[in-house]
C-alpha cells in the first residue's frame, strides 16, 4: 500500500525477473542471429547534393529489393559532424560502408548501379549471370 496515496500498488511476481516479465529479453542465440540476419549498413553523406540524395533513394529501392526486413540505415552527414568520417577513413562522398556482416565493404558512388552493389555486396559473383542474361 501506498503511504502517501493510501491506494493498493501492484507489484510484480518476485520469482520472475522484470524483463522476462515484460517478454522483452532475447537469449544471447537470438541476438546473434539477429546480427547475423540483420545487414548494418551506413552512408556517408555531405548534404543535400544531387548525387547524395541519388545514393539515399537507389540505396534505399536496392535494399527493398535483395534485403527486405533485413537491413538498417544509418545516415551520416558530414557537413554536420566531419569528424566521423576518421571513424570509416571516408574519402570520397557518398560512400557506403557495409559494417555487418564481417568483412566491412565500401561502394563509392550514387548507388546506381545495381550490378556492382550485388558483385560488392557478395550477393552475387561476377561469374553468375545476371537474370535475362545467358551463361
Amino acid at each position: 500500500m501506498n503511504k502517501r496515496t493510501g491506494k493498493q500498488t501492484k507489484r510484480p511476481p518476485a520469482n520472475k525477473p522484470r524483463a522476462a516479465r515484460a517478454g522483452k529479453t532475447k537469449t544471447k542465440a537470438e541476438t546473434a542471429a539477429d546480427d547475423v540476419d540483420t545487414w548494418k549498413l551506413r552512408l556517408y553523406v555531405a548534404g543535400q547534393s544531387p548525387k547524395c540524395v541519388a545514393a539515399v533513394r537507389n540505396l534505399n529501392r536496392f535494399c527493398e529489393q535483395h534485403l527486405a526486413g533485413r537491413y538498417s540505415i544509418e545516415v551520416i552527414d558530414l557537413l554536420e559532424n566531419p569528424r566521423l568520417a576518421r571513424d570509416d577513413q571516408i574519402l570520397a562522398i557518398p560512400t557506403l560502408v557495409r559494417k555487418i556482416p564481417q568483412p566491412l565493404r565500401k561502394i563509392v558512388g550514387d548507388l546506381s548501379d545495381g550490378e556492382r552493389m550485388l558483385v560488392g555486396f557478395d550477393l552475387r559473383t561476377d561469374a553468375e549471370p545476371a537474370v535475362g542474361e545467358r551463361p
